[in-house]
């Protein structure tokens, strides 16, 4: 039986792949606890210094698996807040709360909570042919893993109730042009400049690149003068980092630093 997240290490960047392309690599519980995995390693392992995600086969992740679901067979009604509370939110939060960027590579169609768990991400580039669909009004759900924090604060109330209320697919360039991801590119160049991208962040200084991540994320609900003092407090750290020793150093003698994330 194939894995159901593919897990390969190249240098310092973890990469890590949906692997059920017979279901667009929808998740099931298997694969929910695989990613997890995956993204824990990243958390505790220096040598990982930045994650690349991204799908197998013709499509990024259609959501949750709903063939687990088929009320036709019965039984009791399923309790959706679990699933969010056991899988999903774990897994949001390890990526958000994770100090070393995390490149996500949307390769084809990415619906419900699939789209949700690229946003999440803290780059995101789609092939041209890509989708981002709101898929929950279609079956009479509400955005979740983490779509109604993302998407007002990423493209505005208007956009996000548009793409929630209608669940029509979006675009990659759209996507790009509204904000909701880096950018689209040509689908047959999507993965080396995913590669490329994710390489390029694991050499270098991902000890401050982590900081400027959590620093970025706390704007949404500091005031000004909460943000200047985390400002302060997370620069002061910085400036007693090796990597920025090495990099004022590599300056002056006019060579490229050696970052080594700490």
């Amino acid at each position: 039986m194939a894995e159901s997240v593919l897990v390969a290490q190249e240098g310092g960047v973890l990469r890590l792949t949906l692997n059920r392309p017979d279901r667009l690599n929808a998740f099931n519980e298997e694969m929910h606890l695989a990613l997890r995995a995956g993204l824990e390693r990243a958390r505790d392992e220096a040598g990982v210094r930045a994650v690349l995600l991204t799908g197998a086969g013709r499509g990024f992740c259609a959501g949750q698996d709903l063939g687990d679901r088929d009320p036709r067979k019965g039984g009791d009604i399923p309790d959706l807040g679990v699933t969010l509370e056991r899988f999903y939110n774990p897994t949001l939060r390890l990526i958000r709360a994770l100090e070393k960027p995390v490149v996500c590579a949307v390769n084809g169609v990415a619906a419900g909570a699939g789209a949700n768990l690229a946003l999440a991400c803290d780059i995101v580039l789609a092939a041209r042919s890509a989708r981002f669909i709101e898929a929950f009004a279609k079956i009479g759900l509400v955005p979740d893993a983490g779509g109604s924090w993302a998407l007002p604060r990423l493209i505005g109330e208007a956009r996000a109730k548009a793409l929630a209320l209608t669940a029509e697919p979006l675009a990659a360039e759209t996507a790009a042009d509204w904000g909701l991801i880096w950018k689209a590119v040509e689908d047959d160049a999507l993965i080396a400049e995913a590669e490329a991208l994710a390489a390029r962040l694991a050499a270098g200084p991902t000890l401050g690149l982590g900081l400027t991540k959590r620093l970025i994320q706390a704007a949404a609900t500091h005031d000004l003068d909460a943000q200047l003092d985390m400002e302060r407090d997370l620069q002061r750290q910085a400036g007693a980092s090796a990597d920025y020793r090495e990099g004022v150093v590599a300056f002056l003698e006019k060579r490229a630093p050696e970052f080594r994330g700490q």
